[in-house]
């Protein structure tokens, strides 16, 4: 029983952290076509940018959230401005593919010179490093955290882009943005603020999953495939597909590793084959949002 309640809120944890991670990943393709392999370099910039802060400048770890979310965010959008705007539902994957592999190297050999190529950990406040009673059994209080940031999150892009005028907005954009123009929607603004909504959840999620995901050198490079099978077994675009996929890769990642750590990674890519056999265009279908 013991067993299978840490197997339980392990994977529940790791599927969340692929979930914060990878949701805005899905957003960039299923909504703004484009395939964005520079995703899990943003991860890393926060995860690096949150390391500095506690290490270096004593910062609080929710302040040292805050900072690293918003400085992500800071540096990608210059990106946006130059080079991705350029390719927002016109170009070919190719492009795409070239042009985001391209940021990712950038990204990996500035980090490095930076802040030099070593594991760079996100120290835990006291009150997330110890465990929490919940009367019958101690469970890690920080896996409880992470669970907790990726039901959130969660409900939160729901309401957004379910319940708000910038969600009306952005499915305009996306259905037909010429005429959403024609009706005074700027879509340039709309693209821009999904994009630094977008970096801003790998930011958070690279941060806040730090102990399940480590920030090292060659992170964007090391789960730059975990993010897109997430993505595609869940279906681009789908908030539902990608928390789902999330969850259930996390449990076949996670209880793999628990019973037969020998094998690595098999467990979770034979997921992947079983789930994509089954269902070929994602759980939940592709370019929706649900």
């Amino acid at each position: 029983m013991r067993t299978i309640l840490s197997i339980a809120v392990d994977a529940l944890a790791y599927g969340m952290v692929l979930f914060i991670i990878s949701i805005g990943l899905s957003i960039m393709m299923g909504l703004m076509r484009v395939v964005n392999l520079a995703h899990g370099a943003f991860a890393m910039i926060g995860g690096y940018l949150a390391s500095y802060a506690v290490r270096s400048w004593g910062l609080s770890y929710g302040f040292a959230i805050v900072l690293a979310v918003i400085g992500t965010i800071v540096i990608a959008l210059p990106l946006e401005r130059l080079l991705f705007r350029r390719i927002y539902r016109k170009s070919d994957a190719l492009p795409q593919l070239l042009l985001t592999i391209g940021i990712t190297f950038l990204v990996i050999g500035i980090v490095n010179f930076i802040f030099g190529p070593t594991l760079k950990p996100v120290p835990l406040p006291g009150v997330l490093s110890g465990p929490f009673d919940i009367g019958f059994r101690m469970l890690p209080t920080h896996r409880l955290f992470v669970i907790a940031c990726g039901a959130i999150t969660a409900a939160a892009l729901w309401y957004l882009l379910e319940r708000t005028d910038f969600g009306v907005r952005l499915r305009a954009a996306v259905d037909n943005g010429d005429m959403a123009e024609a009706l005074g929607i700027r879509t340039e603004l709309i693209y821009l603020a999904t994009f630094a909504l977008a970096v801003g959840l790998a930011a958070f999620g690279g941060i806040v999953g730090a102990e399940l995901l480590p920030i090292e050198p060659f992170y964007a490079l090391r789960y730059m495939v975990v993010f897109l099978v997430v993505v595609s077994v869940g279906g681009a675009g789908s908030i539902t597909g990608a928390l789902a996929a999330s969850l259930l890769l996390g449990l076949a990642d996670t209880t793999g590793k628990y019973l037969a750590p020998e094998f690595g990674e098999f467990f979770f890519y034979l997921a992947v084959i079983v789930i994509v056999f089954l269902f070929p265009h994602g759980l939940l279908g592709r370019g929706a949002l649900r």
